[in-house]
């Protein structure tokens, strides 16, 4: 995983012109349901902030390119949620672990719209939480409210800190 890691970010720090469409891509994955839990991303998209504050890459580029890859991931999701949970919760990995989609739901039936706003911050609460919206039948109007905002946030939160010279996570990981 630290191969995939480094390469991601050195293919980013070495080709700018891609460090846009490389954003957009891991922040989609990131907040997409089932493709979350394969991709490594948020771990990547702070290397790539790091890279922002040593390098010549451009931070508002690429926090919109991030913005706009997660809202999609989770407007993506929260569609899924509104026409497919049913066949979802019987595919891999909720079919095995059922706790997963029951924790977003959960959490989304407790706190609502905040649920989809903060859920974007928490680990796999990131994808299930639209999905369980859709499903529970949020209105679209409130659900992109909390949609786009919270993936500003969260662009920022992941890339800011590198792009203002503090330290970050990626400074601790194995070179």
């Amino acid at each position: 995983m630290d191969v995939i890691i480094r390469l991601t970010q050195e293919f980013a720090r070495d080709h700018a012109e891609w460090a846009g469409p490389i954003v957009f891509a891991l922040a989609f994955a990131e907040s997409l349901v089932l493709i979350s839990l394969l991709v490594p991303a948020t771990i990547i998209l702070i290397g790539i902030g790091a890279l922002i504050g040593i390098s010549q890459l451009a931070f508002i580029p690429l926090w919109l390119a991030a913005t706009l890859g997660a809202a999609l991931g989770d407007w993506l999701s929260f569609w899924l949620g509104q026409h497919y949970h049913e066949p979802i919760s019987r595919m891999w990995p909720f079919a095995g672990r059922p706790d997963l989609l029951a924790r977003g739901h959960r959490f989304f039936l407790k706190w609502g719209v905040y649920g989809v706003f903060f859920g974007r911050f928490f680990g796999p609460l990131r994808a299930s939480v639209p999905l369980a919206a859709g499903a529970c039948g949020m209105s679209a109007t409130a659900f992109q409210w909390a949609n786009i905002t919270s993936a500003a946030l969260w662009a920022a939160s992941l890339l800011g800190p590198g792009a203002l010279g503090l330290p970050t996570v990626i400074n601790y990981l194995p070179h």
